[in-house]
């Protein structure tokens, strides 16, 4: 159980391939931990790497006791594809509500929240409320952080502060140690960027998302925001390869900027 986690704490302080080595060697073990959490782990470790194959396959195996439906949706908001992500998270909260698991509950509709912010800014409003409301008396650090996130992807595009409110969240992510927020934060702002079409701020976003991450599928992302080239190539590994994923992102940014002319 010590291996566990020591390697769940290495994944939260980002060293991803060292967390990744510890959850294998549980899940070969065996033992009481190894049918569940190191296999979610691996799936978890599989998709920050960009290997979304070996995540969807490692994600098939796990029941509800591996969190299966908050582990695929984990595997599909990185595609651009909400609705399925949305749709798993939905599923993932009202399992934890069926099992009495007040923190799933919380941590699952707060990535619903963050799934639906990209899609539909108006209907995330609701999410965001519904999840806050249900990390009332929780302390789930990363949880608390993924909504507030998610409400800066809501306004991503509007004129509400954002940088703003993103260095704020930026300095509390980094005082309270949960680095593995850090990349998704700053994919948050490059998601705004992009809809204003700030391209030099996509880039520097960028930056800061290789100097966060060893793999290269949340800089593609960025990338695939503002639909811009690669600098070099990447090993990131997509369900249905790189177009596809591009065009959904590029869609949401466009479907974005169409919802802002609307609310003129």
């Amino acid at each position: 159980m010590a291996l566990y986690y020591r390697a769940k704490a290495h994944r939260d302080l980002g060293r991803s391939e060292d967390s990744r080595h510890g959850m294998q060697y549980v899940a070969d073990r065996g033992g009481r931990l190894a049918p569940a959490a190191p296999r979610r782990g691996l799936a978890h470790l599989a998709r920050l790497a960009g290997d979304f194959p070996a995540a969807l396959a490692t994600a098939d195996t796990l029941g509800w006791d591996g969190r299966q439906p908050r582990v695929r949706g984990h595997i599909w908001w990185p595609h651009g594809d909400m609705h399925q992500a949305a749709a798993a998270y939905e599923t993932a909260r009202t399992e934890a509500e069926e099992h009495g698991i007040a923190g799933e509950r919380a941590t699952s509709q707060a990535q619903r929240a963050f799934a639906l912010a990209f899609m539909s800014p108006d209907q995330a409003a609701d999410e965001i409320e519904l999840a806050e409301q249900l990390l009332t008396g929780l302390v789930l650090r990363v949880t608390s952080a993924t909504v507030r996130i998610a409400a800066l992807i809501r306004d991503a595009g509007t004129t509400q502060d954002t940088e703003n409110r993103a260095e704020l969240l930026r300095t509390e992510i980094g005082l309270a140690g949960v680095t593995i927020a850090e990349p998704i934060l700053e994919l948050a702002l490059c998601f705004h960027h992009a809809v204003v079409g700030a391209d030099d701020d996509v880039t520097a976003a960028i930056s800061r998302l290789r100097d966060l991450t060893r793999s290269g599928d949340y800089a593609d992302i960025a990338h695939f925001m503002a639909d811009l080239p690669h600098d070099s190539p990447s090993p990131a590994q997509w369900l249905n390869g790189e177009q596809a994923t591009r065009q959904r992102w590029r869609d949401l940014v466009a479907a974005r900027r169409d919802h802002l002319r609307t609310a003129e």
